[in-house]
């Protein structure tokens, strides 16, 4: 369970920016999408979950983990997925990817290998598995990425925008994944559709959380937050 208790965070420079606004929230649900603007919060409000991104104000906690105090084991329990595979892809192939996931929970490399193996077969990535990460597709990547995050069985994944680089074939393999997965599920996206799939919905704007429920309702509260803004700009 995550929980935000006035959670806010303040650009360093200039200090009186603020890029999230004090939040205090309850996530509980098996699947929550975010949606929002580019520069709306809402990367900053995920990043919070993981602590890559600390409050300035305010907690967050995991889990009863404080993600300020307790970083380490937060990251252990909540997987970080980024927009662009090829962030968190930093070994020659998928292979050394996932041993390099693996490194903490087996330490023989032996049983590395084998864990590795496994977890591969089951992305269907076993057959790309020493490829380099370069000569594979954006799906390809993606879905090594995933099955790097996941390889740990972290207990919730947080992920960045994780259709945005795919075509649409791609883009519905991992939202069938997605849909499969035992963890607990956080992401932003920018299809509408994707976020439908979700049980809750956040609607992020300016920093500020501006609608909080079901999936359809926030979705018709984006749009028409978003048909405002632009005929507000067309008058001026």
């Amino acid at each position: 369970m995550i929980q935000f208790d006035g959670a806010a965070v303040q650009a360093e420079h200039p200090a009186t920016r603020q890029i999230l606004a004090p939040l205090d929230l309850f996530l509980g649900e098996k699947r929550i999408s975010i949606i929002g603007a580019n520069g709306s919060g809402k990367s900053t409000l995920l990043k919070l979950i993981n602590s890559l991104v600390l409050p300035t104000s305010g907690r967050v906690s995991v889990n009863g983990l404080d993600t300020a105090r307790r970083g380490s084991a937060v990251r252990r329990s909540v997987g970080f997925m980024f927009t662009d595979p090829l962030s968190q892809l930093v070994m020659p192939t998928g292979r050394e990817d996932v041993e390099l996931s693996l490194r903490r929970r087996h330490r023989h490399r032996g049983e590395r290998r084998a864990a590795a193996e496994k977890v591969l077969e089951r992305f269907g990535l076993a057959h790309l598995a020493d490829q380099s990460v370069y000569d594979l597709s954006g799906g390809e990547r993606q879905l090594l990425a995933l099955a790097v995050v996941l390889a740990c069985d972290p207990v919730v994944l947080v992920a960045d925008e994780p259709t945005t680089l795919l075509d649409l074939r791609n883009e519905a393999r991992v939202r069938s994944l997605f849909r499969s997965l035992d963890q607990q599920v956080i992401f932003t996206t920018h299809s509408l559709e994707f976020a439908r799939e979700a049980e809750r919905t956040l609607v992020v704007d300016s920093g500020r959380i501006v609608f909080d429920g079901a999936p359809a309702d926030a979705v018709a509260a984006y749009r028409e937050l978003s048909l405002h803004g632009a005929a507000a700009e067309g008058r001026r």
